[in-house]
């Protein structure tokens, strides 16, 4: 079942699955930074009001904004 990012909490582990369908003005860029389906991820930390949110992936962090993490379908992993 996919959900949104701002489900998750610090420290939770999460599979992207894919794009929602009226994302497709940040589809092309999110892909451009390595955010493909299959991609498995961690929370690293939210901002005080929830905009930007950190993520942790293929060795880097990626910090996205509201609207940009809005568009991503995850799944809920147990671990990385």
């Amino acid at each position: 079942m996919a959900i949104s990012l701002k489900n998750l909490s610090v420290g939770d582990f999460g599979k992207i699955v894919g794009f929602e369908q009226s994302g497709k003005v940040y589809r092309k860029r999110l892909l451009a930074m390595g955010l493909t389906p299959g991609t498995l991820f961690s929370v690293t930390r939210f901002a005080p009001l929830g905009d930007p949110v950190e993520i942790k992936l293929r060795g880097f962090s990626l910090t996205l904004r509201k609207n940009e993490a809005d568009v991503l379908l995850i799944e809920k992993c147990n671990e990385s």
